[in-house]
């Protein structure tokens, strides 16, 4: 069992998205009810609230150093002063709110919207909107491959990581299939990540673990944390060596918690890190999204 290191107790309800920020050498990452974002300094083991506003599904990192925060609808700035600015509103109509959210290695974004017909929807710098995919249970984790030919999506209620050919210049997904599928009793897929050599790591909901995949779909190893409801995971630290992991305390799942889980275990809301010798991230890319 890898060593893991509770790094803040915060009791979130669904924290969630964490992404690393090089230039300010800090994690971000959401408390999704709540609209709470923190921010971890690891050379100070400090842990804040940046920002409060409405509910908020993901962000990404935007090129000018903010936060691009993906909201019940709408969509605003966070500046890292805690600026906060609403830049379009209404921009899932038929869904509850954005979930989770990833930007391309173009500035684009494809954003998961849920509740109601779940879709994944792409937001161009030019300001296109592309409808994805509809039919979705819970849109979640995405990742790129390091090639950047091919990109990974979680649908967390069919318990399915899918994998479609990825086409940079235009931003088209084509061709999916499965790239993995978690046993029906081990929980749900959430947020995912890649790693430096195209390894894929999912959070486990219910399962209380990490799952990291190779690049040919083989299970690679389990790491498993004190939480049963492991929500995402990000690589972070200037080297990039660190992973770090959210949780969530929220009861919102319960219907899909497998026979085999224990209902009387630690769910989470708290932030967890470790580290895998040998293993290392990658930078995630900046949306160079633009709003009037």
């Amino acid at each position: 069992m890898d060593s893991v290191e509770l790094v803040a107790s915060l009791g979130c309800e669904i924290a969630e998205n964490p992404l690393w920020h090089q230039a300010a050498g800090r994690l971000f990452f959401i408390d999704i009810p709540a609209g709470a974002i923190y921010s971890y300094d690891p050379s100070a083991g400090n842990c804040a609230v940046l920002g409060r506003t409405r509910v908020t599904g993901g962000f990404t990192l935007q090129h000018d150093g903010s936060l691009l925060l993906f909201q019940d609808g709408g969509i605003a700035t966070l500046a890292l002063d805690g600026t906060l600015r609403e830049v379009a509103s209404n921009r899932c109509p038929g869904n509850e709110r954005f979930n989770n959210v990833i930007a391309d290695p173009e500035g684009r974004v494809f954003a998961g919207a849920m509740g109601g017909n779940g879709r994944l929807i792409r937001f161009d710098p030019d300001g296109t909107v592309t409808e994805m995919l509809d039919g979705i249970g819970g849109p979640n984790g995405m990742g790129f491959t390091p090639d950047l030919k091919g990109m990974y999506f979680t649908d967390s209620p069919a318990r399915k990581i899918y994998y479609f050919d990825y086409d940079r210049q235009t931003g088209n997904l084509s061709n999916r299939r499965i790239f993995a599928e978690i046993p029906a009793d081990e929980g749900l897929p959430d947020g995912m990540t890649v790693d430096a050599d195209g390894y894929v790591w999912s959070a486990i909901w219910f399962g209380g673990r990490l799952k990291r995949y190779a690049p040919d779909g083989r299970l690679d190893r389990e790491i498993y944390l004190p939480a049963q409801q492991i929500s995402s995971v990000t690589f972070g630290g200037l080297d990039l060596t660190e992973i770090y992991v959210t949780s969530a305390a929220s009861i919102g799942a319960d219907s899909l918690r497998p026979p085999a889980c224990d209902p009387g275990a630690f769910r989470g809301g708290d932030l967890y890190r470790l580290r895998v010798p040998g293993v290392r991230g990658k930078f995630p890319f900046l949306s160079r999204l633009r709003f009037s």
